[in-house]
């Protein structure tokens, strides 16, 4: 359970980006976050992972608070920003450094991802002695870093999993790639966040939809998965509802 309890957080003493804000998610799902520029989805998301510390209140993950960064919540929490740079390294490298954090780390499915991103010979990688492409992590294009992150994110197997923007930067093909591996990738206990303005891309994938505006959350509502939703249609409609104080 994702337990966020009447946070203020702000860049500068005169403004707050929000400000009493609450939220939670009790069960697992994927939930998308969306919100027009500025209303701080980017900012929650980093609140969250503790890379950031509210002015007041508390955010937790089944109980334990993540602005306190313990090694044991860590470990259970992943964030794939929006923008990121990885070393110029070969992957089985870089995994070295990584794997030993995360206890429940599945190469085998990493594998399995980046090949169903057709990732694995790129570049004319080879794979290694345990089938590891050695791709060199610093030679990739931005769009081929989002792939390689992201299915070294759901590799991990945390129980929390942030997505900000993750279609930015891919092409039509990866966009409906994207949304296999995440259902291919995916923990049945784990709670998904993709935070996005590209909700074409991610309306068959989220299974809940969390829409906030000015410190406010106008929809936190489960999908009805029987009958589709047209999700740019949805936030209009909500905004608008707001405006006019419906």
């Amino acid at each position: 359970m994702l337990k966020i309890e009447n946070i203020t957080y702000g860049y500068n003493a005169m403004h707050n980006v929000l400000e009493n804000f609450s939220l939670s998610y009790e069960e697992p799902g994927i939930y998308g976050l969306l919100g027009k520029n500025g209303t701080g989805k980017s900012t929650l998301l980093y609140l969250i992972m503790g890379l950031l510390r509210p002015k007041q209140g508390e955010i937790t993950l089944n109980g334990s608070k993540t602005q306190e960064r313990q090694p044991e919540t860590l470990q259970e929490m992943f964030i794939v920003p929006e923008e990121y740079n990885l070393p110029s390294i070969p992957l089985p490298d870089y995994l070295k450094v990584l794997r030993p954090f995360y206890p429940n780390f599945d190469e085998q499915l990493m594998v399995k991802l980046l090949e169903m991103f057709e990732m694995l010979n790129v570049n004319g990688a080879t794979l290694d002695e345990n089938g590891i492409p050695q791709i060199n992590l610093g030679a990739l294009s931005m769009g081929q870093k989002k792939k390689v992150y992201m299915c070294i994110a759901l590799a991990a197997r945390t129980k929390l999993l942030l997505m900000d923007e993750p279609t930015n930067g891919l092409d039509i093909p990866s966009k409906s790639q994207f949304r296999k591996v995440v259902a291919q990738g995916m923990r049945d206990d784990q709670i998904m966040v993709i935070s996005t303005h590209q909700v074409r891309d991610v309306e068959t994938l989220i299974d809940h939809v969390t829409i906030i505006e000015q410190n406010a959350v106008l929809l936190n509502e489960k999908m009805n998965m029987e009958e589709p939703v047209n999700l740019e249609e949805l936030f209009i409609q909500t905004l608008t509802k707001a405006q006019i104080g419906g």
